[in-house]
């Protein structure tokens, strides 16, 4: 195994897409495909500067830690729901496309088998399967929801670089079988769920905002990917359970 190499970790995933049929289907990755690669080109990412790995409803970019974060962050908080729009406005309300997404950053390790393996990585994954980011999603009109983690939020968000204002995240807590975790989502915080807001406070949450959710599944177990740069993945994901 190579020693771990620090990346920023990028992850789109379609809202419901295991509900669509096998046309609808190809036609949003599509989509998603055109998204992300816009999204990369006005942030300025150079194509030599990503790693991709495409999970089927969701896209995984791995990028060089030499980009500018605060310009990744600004441009999914102001290019990418343009983008979406734009894409949106030409279908019908049924095929429409939303997304969660999740910055995240950590060190990532290649193996014998050529695949991406480390528990940041795990953990972006988590968040982006995780109940608060979808609840959020749910709860709002928009087309898409960000999560940063907490890395990215103490970082790069709170300082307020321009065109990010921090105060416009919510901390939530996600439980993960590796125990709670922190992240920010950006947005007005959801209501919280009725099993929530009944019985004995969840210790893990912190405060009144949203927390204490489960991520279901074991363990994941998708390997390979279509990548940039002639490398392959395999990397872990959770059981959806029939969610979407």
């Amino acid at each position: 195994m190579t020693d771990p190499v620090n990346r920023t970790l990028l992850l789109f995933d379609i809202e419901q897409y295991g509900s669509r049929d096998d046309v609808e289907q190809a036609f949003l990755r599509r989509v998603l495909y055109d998204v992300v690669d816009a999204t990369l080109v006005a942030a300025a990412v150079d194509e030599t500067a990503r790693l991709r790995a495409d999970r089927g409803d969701s896209v995984m970019e791995l990028i060089d830690s030499h980009v500018s974060v605060p310009a990744l962050v600004k441009t999914l908080l102001t290019e990418t729901p343009a983008l979406l729009h734009n894409k949106n406005r030409m279908m019908a309300a049924g095929a429409r496309m939303r997304l969660r997404i999740v910055l995240a950053s950590g060190y990532v390790a290649v193996d014998e088998l050529d695949g991406w393996v480390g528990s940041d990585l795990n953990h972006a994954v988590r968040l982006l399967d995780s109940d608060p980011l979808r609840d959020a999603l749910k709860q709002q009109d928009g087309d898409q929801v960000l999560c940063v983690s907490e890395a990215i939020y103490q970082g790069v968000v709170r300082h307020g670089p321009l065109g990010v204002r921090p105060d416009d995240f919510h901390r939530v807590a996600v439980e993960t079988k590796e125990g709670p975790t922190v992240a920010w989502v950006h947005g007005q915080a959801p209501e919280p769920r009725p099993e929530e807001t009944s019985g004995t406070p969840d210790a893990a949450s912190p405060g009144p905002q949203h927390g204490g959710t489960h991520i279901a599944g074991d363990q994941y177990g998708q390997t390979g990917g279509t990548l940039h740069g002639g490398m392959r993945f395999d990397f872990t994901r959770s059981e959806r359970d029939g969610r979407r």
